[in-house]
């Protein structure tokens, strides 16, 4: 039996997935992570790739123990990461300094690119599809500027699921669909456009090959992963992408929300498709040849939900565990009485997608009352998850506006598509039939189909898609609960233009700001 591994390095933790060829999951080793902001840096989120690595390695043994294979079983791996994480190393191949997605310190070098050259983020994004707010330019020309020393040594640029590969195979490379992230890139090329920075003045001889998802990158060389010299590495991909092929979201007009961390809505375009001229949404390449996919993102969604778990139902988790069942499945049976609406509770979080200004309010709960039935530890946690998926549906207008394309089935999965209670809630929410797959995780399967290309199991990633993916759950829109949400969507982009407006008079803090705002 040949298995294949998929290491997918998203924002709040890391694993390593198992899959026969058939793409059946037979483990998981996952580690949580966090990234820290450093001393005297405000807005950073530096990644530590030190620690970082002692984590990845844990869970590929993990996974190889949990299976009860050696590493000679895996006949080939590959990987996915979070994207805009970057990693810059030195001539000889190490890690010189890392980022994580969300680090937004490069403010006054935003400030300074748009000030000083006129008009530029609007032409680059165009070429790219991408704005300054999460992109490498700024984040390089802050090392340039703070910490020379290290700028100088800079030879090679990757995104993080690349430094994993990189780690293992010894080759520093990158794909389209996560390097596209980085901003410095031809959506219609596929490829660096090194010209991006040297017009702005930083290096220009930094970027490594492009390879596409799918591309066998060497052996593993690295003898502290557990895993053998033997095991094929290969090209994987941005987490949204992969995960849209592990969702068999493969073919143009087809729609897909991944509700990991943050949640992604995305909507498969001709990659001939031009960015939109209000910078409005993102457009990033694909992983499948010929395809783009136009984007909507929802920060934090995930890690709200995560921290709200953690600073208030210590009870709920000591009742899951003696239950044997997780603690959301626990706070979603409690909840599941919860009208529409959660009795008016209306969470400010992330707001919708502004990509070319982008900002959020200060986290907060608006309309809480004093009365404990009502208002209560269930209800805002139902408050959460409709609001996770309001701001979905508003994401996915813009994208329906810009496109022209109407969506009626979307695709759902990572981790909150295992709540039954949020999948409903997103199906009457956007009005749309909600379809779950058995294999929820799908970017480690993407990322596994990747791997398999690599090695001749699959004969690219769309045969590999159609081939996998095999569906659990449909869920059907209540359209009286539909008409509901519509009212309550409306309500909350009101109110939360008002909290924005705190933020702008210096009253409240803004949870993320993008960087020159």
């Amino acid at each position: 039996m040949k298995y294949l591994m998929a290491i997918d390095a998203g924002t709040g933790s890391v694993r390593a997935v198992i899959f026969d060829t058939k793409g059946v999951q037979i483990s998981v080793g996952q580690k949580e992570w966090l990234h820290v902001e450093e001393n005297s840096v405000p807005n950073s989120m530096s990644f530590d790739y030190e620690k970082n690595w002692g984590l990845v390695c844990k869970c590929i043994k993990e996974a190889l123990h949990v299976a009860k294979l050696s590493g000679e079983d895996i006949v080939a791996l590959s990987a996915t990461s979070m994207r805009e994480g970057i990693v810059l190393y030195d001539e000889f191949g190490k890690e010189l300094w890392a980022v994580a997605n969300v680090d937004a310190r490069a403010d006054k070098e935003v400030k300074y690119l748009k000030e000083n050259f006129d008009g530029i983020e609007e032409e680059f994004y165009q070429l790219s599809g991408q704005t300054f707010a999460l992109g490498a330019i700024p984040r390089i020309m802050w090392l340039k500027n703070n910490q020379p020393e290290v700028y100088k040594k800079v030879a090679k640029i990757s995104m993080i699921g690349d430094w994993i590969l990189a780690r293992l195979s010894g080759v520093i490379a990158t794909d389209p669909s996560n390097g596209g992230t980085t901003g410095i890139f031809s959506l219609k090329n596929r490829d660096w456009v090194s010209e991006m920075a040297s017009t702005v003045g930083i290096k220009d001889d930094i970027f490594p090959p492009t390879l596409e998802v799918g591309t066998l990158m060497g052996n593993v060389t690295c003898k502290d992963s557990g895993l053998s010299e033997n095991t094929k590495v290969v090209m994987g991909g941005g987490d949204v992408q992969l995960g849209s092929a592990g969702l068999g979201v493969v073919e143009e007009g087809q729609v897909a929300i991944l509700g990991g961390s943050f949640w992604q809505q995305v909507v498969n375009i001709p990659s001939s498709t031009l960015p939109p001229k209000d910078m409005g949404i993102r457009v990033n390449p694909h992983v499948i040849d010929g395809l783009s996919q136009a984007e909507g993102i929802t920060f934090f969604s995930g890690l709200v939900m995560r921290w709200f778990r953690d600073a208030f139902c210590d009870l709920e988790k000591i009742e899951a565990k003696e239950r044997g069942i997780d603690t959301y499945t626990l706070l979603e049976e409690k909840s599941k009485d919860v009208p529409v609406g959660s009795y008016g509770i209306m969470p400010i979080f992330s707001d919708s997608m502004k990509y070319g200004k982008w900002y959020h309010a200060s986290p907060s709960f608006l309309n809480l009352s004093i009365d404990p039935s009502t208002c209560n530890k269930y209800s805002m946690f139902k408050s959460l998850q409709e609001n996770a998926c309001i701001v979905s549906a508003i994401n996915l207008k813009k994208i329906e506006e810009f496109t022209k394309m109407k969506f009626s089935e979307i695709v759902f999965a990572g981790g909150a598509s295992r709540g039954a209670l949020w999948s409903q809630t997103l199906a009457d929410v956007t009005g749309c039939t909600i379809k779950i797959p058995k294999v929820t995780e799908a970017t480690a399967l993407g990322a596994a189909m990747a791997a398999g290309v690599g090695v001749g199991v699959y004969k690219d990633l769309k045969t590999a898609a159609k081939e996998l993916v095999v569906w659990d759950k449909t869920y059907k829109p209540n359209m009286q609960n539909h008409e509901l949400y519509n009212e309550i969507q409306l309500n909350w982009q009101k109110a939360y233009e008002i909290q924005l407006s705190l933020v702008d008079k210096n009253i409240t803090t803004s949870m993320w700001k993008a960087p020159g705002l």
